[in-house]
């Protein structure tokens, strides 16, 4: 979103580039478009033909190398070189803020006092009003520790241009960062594949358990059922003998009361008769 709210800033400036064929017009057109609030992205205006022209202007060369500065430089580049176009308030400001993008990419910049000598700010107030403004531009989101004299950035708006030259380290940058990720992806698999194995482990180990609880439990019923069978067994035998005896002797006392008994107990009878 920053991005095109700036490229939307750039905009009229391009449009005014078309007719800025002189040298002095194309130098006034530099310090009105790095002036300009919101215009954070200069790349487009640089690459058109009549600011291009501006390299073999002896008077206003130094607008040209002022617009490269505001594109991919900093602060200190614009400090370290002489006979440049002196800043206004406002171009002084927004090249302070530009330069904070590339110094918060490290969090060992980030101190009070290292920021305050990068940017040549006079005090803590200052800097903490630079901050503000960046903020509320959309260009940084941080926060302000004054306690510790640190400020913490959390994201960094994606609003400087790419200087000549750069690729081959932006490229050395992303192809160790994809290496950082498929190693990090690597181990990720290496995980998920032993958390996988741990669990089968697991599985296997609960269902050997459990067969062995099943082969436990069936032998003992197995066994309880051979106790009652056998217990049923000597009790059925018990019965036969006791109904065998109980049988033999009622025959006997059947017998003994029997035809035999009546017969004795005539006989005694005839005696006394007789």
């Amino acid at each position: 979103m920053e991005q095109t709210k700036a490229l939307n800033a750039l905009e009229p400036f391009l449009a005014l580039s078309k007719s800025a064929t002189s040298p002095r017009a194309a130098s006034d057109l530099v310090m009105q478009a790095t002036s300009a609030p919101n215009t954070y992205i200069f790349a487009e205006l640089l690459h058109t033909p009549n600011i291009q022209n501006l390299r073999n202007s002896e008077d206003y060369a130094s607008h040209l190398t002022l617009l490269e500065i505001f594109a991919w430089g900093t602060w200190e580049d614009y400090k370290s070189q002489e006979n440049l176009p002196k800043l206004s308030p406002q171009q002084r400001q927004k090249l302070q803020l530009l330069s904070l993008l590339p110094l918060s990419r490290s969090h060992t910049t980030l101190t009070y006092s290292h920021l305050m000598t990068a940017l040549e700010l006079p005090s803590t107030r200052a800097l903490e009003e630079l901050i503000t403004t960046a903020i509320y531009s959309g260009l940084i989101s941080a926060t302000l520790d004054p306690a510790r004299s640190l400020v913490s950035v959390t994201s960094i708006s994606p609003l400087r241009d790419l200087a000549p030259g750069s690729l081959p380290a932006l490229q050395s940058t992303l192809q160790a960062w994809s290496q950082r990720c498929d190693s990090a992806l690597a181990d990720l698999e290496a995980q998920v594949e032993r958390v996988r194995k741990e669990a089968l482990d697991r599985e296997k180990m609960r269902r050997k358990k459990e067969r062995a609880l099943e082969a436990v439990m069936q032998a003992s019923e197995e066994k309880g059922a051979g106790k009652r069978g056998l217990a049923t067994g000597l009790g059925g035998e018990d019965a036969m003998d006791i109904d065998d005896e109980g049988g033999s002797g009622r025959v006997t006392r059947g017998n003994k009361r029997g035809p035999g008994g009546f017969g004795l107990g005539g006989m005694g009878v005839g005696r006394r008769l007789g």
